[in-house]
């Protein structure tokens, strides 16, 4: 897991890395990693929505 000190946030369709320590602020869609915490990629904002993307990623073996 990661560690996320008190008061820092991570921006929305970011992604942070296994054992990162996030001591600051981490921006929107980016992937972040280690210890401290930086972004060491820009992602592109995503294009569909949080629904959309739950249906697309959602497994029922009932279907």
């Amino acid at each position: 897991g990661s560690i996320i000190v008190a008061g820092a946030t991570i921006g929305d369709n970011s992604v942070i890395g296994a054992g990162s320590v996030v001591v600051k602020d981490i921006p929107a869609n980016v992937v972040a990693v280690g210890n401290p915490c930086k972004p060491v990629k820009q992602l592109e904002a995503p294009t569909r929505s949080p629904k959309q993307f739950q249906q697309m990623t959602s497994f029922n073996p009932e279907k």
